[in-house]
């Protein structure tokens, strides 16, 4: 027998620990999982209120079902120091906030009614990293990931580790690592069948061997007919293991790819091509719930960095983030830094210690995923330290050889123990303060390390806190805002030895006082907290390929006294179409091609519309008249989008679009995005109404119900409440009234 359940119902939550309730089932706030201590605010976070215990408790009665087999709790992730009590004795702790925690329950489980409490403690423990200095970024307090019952034969598999060795011959092997799970040390003869399914669930390679140790190795030779996983076509593979012994049967299934990395001097490979990275940071945190959100927000956020943003890659920032999230980087082809938690400061030996194993927590968990490319094994932007990142490394590459190390680091010169120099370079802006240097989007990698020679290099951070920009800013912030992107992805591409670059950062986010813009909030992505795009997002979406997606976006809120000398001009295009046509009211149309002098590098450079561009008879009209202007796009000679830009803009539209109509049942959520668009369906940046809010039938809103606009948008999320149904989207303004969605909660299984 082998099954795993969903945990996630009928939790009561306490303000508090008291040592009664690991013993007694307690009245209190009836919640379901993922669930945030506390509710925030969007801004101006008092980040105090979650530094403190809080207990969860579960009552659940015995399975007759059970009898005779290993039952365990499994915690994907509970925010920060944890332990947890079955029937009021402790049978598990763990101090890390990122990775699963398992508490094996067979011994103490009890005919009847059992209870389970789980304290957990959101203070910043300097014990624990990431904690003991100022972390720039907030840890919510909670359960905030799935939580699941495992029900096992006494002896089951555990551990699998699926290692791809020479992806690129014809004929494949697959080695297949696996440990047993034994807890009552019983002695067993058994057998292990071991199936590699393709999607269709047919089997290219089988095999069957006799067990009887707590460890075993697999291996497939000679495999044929084998594709590989790629960015366009990420094809997975399924390893099917069952295994029969006299205690049982256990079966288990994990999902891998055939891929090949490789960071050279002349940059990343992937299959044995070349690849230029080009990618974003992300942090796991949601407007008012924290990191509380269940796996579709987690599945959107990676489709939003790879299909919306147009990255290949993704740095999980800074620390490793939902499983669901990774798998969906394995389904749809997007590539993942993930690192250890950290941000700068080291702890004593005890936090060290917890550090290393935060590595061993981190690669046993994800070593299956072909979207991984590299192992964050340094604590984000820390001093050197030879003895601790010595460690690091060596239990890095002991757990995994198929993988590199990565040391992400902002200082030059630092000493090189991994096998990527990842650096954040963030010299572009220090112009403005070093009267001595001249713009410099990049520095070459030699001055960075200090070597005489190249070594495989990467870009993890540039921009972001060097010019934090809101969606509401001014325009002319905004263009440079997307000039800043726009340069370090050109000399990145423009560097051969570089193997590409991962701006900071995807999307806002809430952090501690210390830092951000004084309301509790970085405004460092190109994206704000509600996934809502910046103008510079475009600069990233406008590099893939047209035929994927067409670009085409005006860096401007078109108004004639917007900019300090009034008027437009240099009037940035992000666009991948091969040419722009403007028409400003009379003036005659024409044909303007990007700006591959100023960006000779880029795979899309964009469009720059000058004075240049005109006579000076049309340069009066622009300055005397203001007139509504065309902006169309061609690729190989055809048109292909339009984008008016009005003159006069008239408050029209307000546009309610959830990113889906159907829910599941229980624990899933949605986002719904709110617009004011003026009459040719553009944003209006500066409409700062509030919007009422109401959610009716089987959903509920998270967070108030009335918000205000930024930049002309704001955005809420929705969650299932278990009932299946219709759910009720209704979103009021003064100025452009109501609009209603209507969702749909499918039916539950019966």
């Amino acid at each position: 027998m082998s099954e795993r359940m969903n945990f996630n119902d009928a939790w009561v939550f306490h303000t508090d620990t008291r040592p009664d309730l690991r013993h007694n089932f307690a009245k209190g706030e009836s919640v379901s999982l993922p669930h945030n201590a506390c509710e925030l605010p969007f801004n101006y976070t008092d980040e105090t209120v979650y530094q403190k215990p809080f207990t969860y408790q579960k009552s659940f009665d015995f399975d007759p079902d059970w009898e005779g087999q290993e039952v365990a709790l499994v915690l994907d992730g509970a925010m920060a120091d944890a332990k947890i009590f079955l029937n009021g004795k402790e049978i598990a702790a763990h101090k890390d906030g990122y990775t699963p925690i398992h508490a094996r329950l067979t011994d103490g489980l009890l005919p009847g009614s059992n209870l389970l409490t789980v304290e957990i403690d959101g203070t910043e423990n300097p014990l624990i990293p990431p904690f003991g200095g100022q972390i720039d970024y907030l840890t919510y307090a909670g359960i905030y990931r799935d939580v699941w019952l495992d029900v096992a034969a006494p002896v089951s598999i555990g551990s699998v580790k699926i290692e791809t060795p020479d992806v690129l011959k014809d004929k494949k092997t697959v080695v297949v690592e696996l440990d047993l799970e034994n807890p009552q040390a019983l002695a067993f003869e058994g057998q292990l069948s071991a199936h590699i399914l393709n999607s269709a669930g047919k089997a290219v390679a089988e095999t069957s061997v006799s067990v009887s140790a707590a460890s075993k190795t697999i291996r497939f030779e000679n495999i044929g007919s084998i594709a590989l996983w790629t960015l366009k076509a990420p094809h997975l593979y399924t390893l099917k293991l069952t295994l029969e012994t006299e205690h049982g049967v256990n079966e288990t299934e994990t999902q891998f790819g055939f891929r090949h990395i490789e960071f050279t001097t002349k940059g990343f490979f992937l299959n044995g091509e070349p690849l230029k990275l080009r990618g974003l940071n992300r942090h796991q945190s949601f407007p008012y719930v924290g990191y509380a959100l269940p796996r579709s927000a987690q599945e959107r956020d990676a489709v939003i960095v790879k299909h919306d943003l147009g990255c290949n890659v993704v740095r999980s920032s800074h620390y490793p983030p939902s499983p669901y999230f990774l798998d969906h980087c394995d389904r749809i082809g997007l590539l993942v830094l993930e690192e250890i938690p950290g941000w700068q400061h080291l702890g004593g030996d005890k936090w060290k210690a917890e550090s290393v194993r935060n590595v061993e927590r981190m690669i046993r968990r994800d070593w299956n995923h072909p979207s991984i490319i590299m192992w964050g094994v340094r604590i984000n932007e820390s001093p050197d330290e030879h003895d601790f990142y010595t460690r690091t490394n060596e239990r890095a590459r002991s757990l995994d050889t198929t993988r590199p190390t990565g040391g992400i680091r902002c200082i030059t010169d630092s000493e090189f123990l991994e096998d990527v120099y990842t650096m954040n370079d963030f010299v572009l802006g220090m112009d403005e303060i070093e009267a001595d240097r001249e713009r410099t989007p990049l520095r070459p990698q030699q001055e960075v390390t200090g070597l005489d020679h190249d070594v495989p290099y990467l870009v993890t951070e540039y921009n972001g806190h060097m010019f934090p920009t809101k969606s509401f800013d001014h325009e002319v912030r905004q263009d440079e805002h997307v000039r800043r992107h726009l340069e370090v992805m050109n000399a990145a591409y423009g560097d051969e030895t570089s193997s590409g670059c991962i701006g900071w950062c995807a999307f806002d986010y809430n952090t501690h006082s210390d830092f951000g813009s004084g309301d509790g909030i970085c405004y460092h992505g190109v994206m704000d907290m509600f996934r809502e795009p910046k103008f510079a997002a475009f600069a990233y979406a406008s590099q893939v390929d047209p035929s994927e997606r067409v670009v085409l976006e005006p860096v401007t809120h078109y108004a004639r006294g917007e900019r300090n000398i009034g008027g437009v001009f240099p009037l940035t295009i992000l666009t991948n179409c091969d040419e722009i046509e403007v028409s400003f009211g009379d003036t005659a149309p024409r044909r303007i091609k990007p700006d591959t002098k100023t960006y000779p590098h880029l795979p899309h450079p964009p469009v720059i519309v000058d004075t240049a561009h005109f006579s000076d008879e049309e340069m009066g009209e622009w300055g005397q008249k203001w007139q509504t202007t065309q902006l169309s796009g061609f690729v190989n000679g055809e048109k292909v989008m339009d984008v008016t830009l009005a003159a006069a803009k008239i408050p029209t539209t307000l546009q309610v679009v959830p990113d889906t109509t159907n829910l599941d049942s229980k624990n899933d959520c949605v986002r719904v995005m709110v617009r004011a668009l003026d009459q040719t369906g553009r944003k209006l940046p500066y409409f700062f109404e509030t919007v009422e809010i109401e959610v009716t039938g089987a959903g509920q809103l998270i967070g108030p119900s009335v918000i205000p606009m930024r930049g002309g948008a704001t955005g809420f999320w929705v969650t299932s409440n278990g009932t299946s149904g219709p759910i009720g989207v209704r979103a009021t303004t003064a100025a452009l009234g109501t609009q209603t969605v209507e969702l749909q909660v499918k039916e539950l299984a019966q």
